[in-house]
């Protein structure tokens, strides 16, 4: 594991050790980070919401369009392992579609 690096504060009080995330150990092993690196997480993106009844998903075919409750160009909503963390925006780029995070939403205090 490696050393904690130390980061003063300006007004005086206790410095606080902090692990070095960015350094290799020694023996050539990942840092601590990297032992997230085989994490899955369930990222989903919400472009909006609808209620259809059965008989209208039935008919649903290739040509189909399904109106949802938001606008073009809201913000869309992003959800890690079920539980939304941010909002964001899509975009094109080289002609595949992606989500830029506008806004981190803030935990919830239980």
């Amino acid at each position: 594991m490696p050393e904690p690096t130390t980061i003063p504060s300006p007004d005086g009080p206790s410095p606080v050790g902090l692990p070095d995330f960015g350094a290799q150990s020694a023996a050539g092993t990942p840092s601590a980070i990297g032992l997230l690196s085989d994490v899955s997480l369930q990222v989903r993106i919400e472009l909006g919401r609808t209620k259809m009844l059965v008989e209208d998903v039935l008919k649903l075919n290739a040509d189909s369009v399904v109106e949802l409750d938001k606008a073009a160009g809201d913000p869309v909503d992003i959800y890690v392992n079920g539980r939304r963390i941010a909002r964001g925006e899509v975009l094109v780029l080289n002609e595949n579609f992606c989500v830029r995070v506008s806004e981190i939403i803030a935990p919830i205090d239980a």
